[in-house]
């Protein structure tokens, strides 16, 4: 895969380019400290996997993110936690906060590489390519790729589940840290019974075992507030009587 690096530290350049030696199957087409000048390299040069630094001078990595219409894959790398959740929502493939452990480095670039391997094989379609993240062994159950392992979720534990592109965070009885997955609505409904899960909102699917109220323009999942979007609001009436 062919990757670019960029930070305006150059320290933090040094301590990616000595990972990426150590992990092998990259190669670096270049490295920038200069966000702008990125851009113009981006649209030079094809590139499979950028490593971006989102504090920079002049332009954030988040704004570089939304500037390029077609951007590869994209792992951020900064010392700021805070900008995990608008990481995700931008499709990031991972968030490495500095300093960077080079064990979560090299999951990162694991999942990098596995979604790399997916979207270049061919003959194989995004809908076909997400079956292989889910495996429905039971009624009770499904199987569910998360960090690079296949965690079995009790079908009734699942409180609720929120989309951010594509990727979707399963939320259940049983933790309260959310499952995060490569995966899309689509798919993950395809697993579920009807009769239990209903989608609310674009970016929303409920447990209908697990609603402890209805409002106007939301639902209450044991205590979360989420909201009714004006597509599925037909849906939510035929379905509660409301």
């Amino acid at each position: 895969m062919k990757c670019v690096i960029i930070d305006d530290e150059p320290l933090a350049i040094d301590v990616i380019e000595s990972y990426i030696k150590q992990v092998g199957g990259l190669e670096i087409v270049v490295k920038c400290t200069n966000p702008l000048e990125a851009i113009t390299v981006l649209n030079k040069h094809k590139v499979d996997l950028i490593f971006l630094d989102i504090e920079m001078p002049n332009l954030s990595g988040i704004d570089l993110v939304k500037a390029l219409d077609n951007m590869p894959q994209f792992i951020f790398t900064t010392a700021y936690p805070q900008y995990a959740l608008d990481g995700f929502n931008l499709n990031a493939t991972d968030y490495l906060v500095k300093p960077i452990p080079f064990h979560r480095f090299l999951k990162a670039v694991t999942r990098a590489k596995e979604k790399y391997e997916l979207e270049n094989k061919s003959g194989i379609t995004q809908d076909v390519a997400a079956d292989t993240i889910y495996t429905r062994i039971q009624d009770n159950f499904i199987f569910v790729k998360s960090e690079y392992e296949n965690i079995k979720i009790d079908i009734d534990s699942i409180k609720y589940i929120q989309g951010l592109k594509d990727y979707i965070k399963i939320y259940t009885s049983k933790s309260d840290k959310a499952i995060l997955t490569l995966s899309s609505f689509k798919d993950i409904l395809s697993k579920l019974p009807s009769s239990n899960f209903i989608r609310v909102h674009r970016s929303f699917v409920v447990n209908i075992d697990f609603i402890t109220a209805l409002q106007k323009t939301k639902i209450i999942v044991d205590g979360i507030h989420i909201p009714i979007g004006d597509t599925y609001k037909e849906d939510v009436v035929k379905r509660f009587g409301v």
